[in-house]
């Protein structure tokens, strides 16, 4: 991997799972580590882990992403502070179960994986000019397929399709950033079943901690940490990554046409 110092990274969901792996890996090799969670004593205690790592206290923003007002007040906190952003990791996100609305009338699950992301990815577009973008997908992808034109969940689906869909959303906005944003790396990838307090509501997470072949944390967070800190010409702008290799997605994540309806959706959705 390529060296990280003097490189500002900010990470969502850092403070547990993937994102606080990533994030203490990323503080070793000299990143300065901007940390985005939503409960406070979990992000409290991710700043202490990344801080022994690192060297140095990072800073850490509590912002919930199923309020898309939060995500304006962490694009001001982040707009006063840094003039430039070398990676941002679209990491948040979760499983909701149930049927229901956030407060901005969204399905949770996309608001939470796509829409929060997609919204602090366009407010931030100036700081990130010659950086990157990576967004945390998953093999899951391809049990739901995303339609642009029902972010608000209309159409009653199973929780894991939702999810599925919401994951395609993931790739499909890296790979439209890729051709709308030359400028920025955008790259999406899959970490692989890993023990986290993903899906906790739910028990999944109680489901990784006695399957064998789920991951660590800091196993899932390899590819995200690879492809933040690979030199740009080894890596392929819109990929999809697996293990550190580029791999391609089922042909709905890859159809060029539904990427392009998604954004458009998006941005309307997001009140662009």
């Amino acid at each position: 991997m390529g060296d990280l110092t003097g490189r500002t990274v900010v990470v969502t969901g850092a403070s547990s799972g993937i994102g606080l792996a990533a994030s203490v890996d990323m503080a070793r090799r000299g990143a300065h580590v901007v940390l985005v969670g939503r409960d406070p004593d979990r992000l409290n205690a991710a700043v202490a882990q990344v801080a022994a790592a690192g060297g140095r206290t990072p800073p850490a923003y509590r912002a919930d992403f199923s309020r898309l007002d939060d995500v304006h007040v962490l694009v001001d906190q982040l707009r006063q502070r840094y003039q430039r952003i070398d990676a941002l990791a679209n990491n948040a996100g979760g499983v909701v179960a149930g049927h229901a609305r956030t407060v901005d009338g969204f399905e949770p699950t996309i608001q939470t994986n796509h829409l929060a992301g997609f919204l602090l990815s366009h407010l931030l577009r100036e700081q990130l000019r010659s950086g990157r973008i990576v967004n945390t997908a998953s093999a899951a992808h391809s049990m739901g397929t995303i339609d642009p034109s029902d972010l608000r969940g209309d159409r009653k689906a199973g929780m894991w399709k939702r999810y599925g869909a919401a994951k395609q959303a993931n790739i499909l906005f890296a790979a439209e950033a890729a051709r709308r944003w030359p400028d920025i790396m955008s790259a999406s990838y899959h970490p692989g079943f890993v023990r986290s307090r993903f899906g906790a509501g739910i028990g999944v997470n109680l489901m990784s901690k006695v399957t064998p072949f789920a991951k660590t944390p800091e196993q899932g967070a390899d590819t995200l940490v690879w492809l933040v800190a690979t030199p740009r010409p080894q890596l392929v702008s819109g990929g999809y990554y697996e293990k550190r290799k580029l791999i391609r997605p089922n042909a709905a994540a890859e159809d060029p046409r539904l990427a392009a309806q998604l954004w458009d959706a998006s941005l309307a959705a997001v009140g662009f």
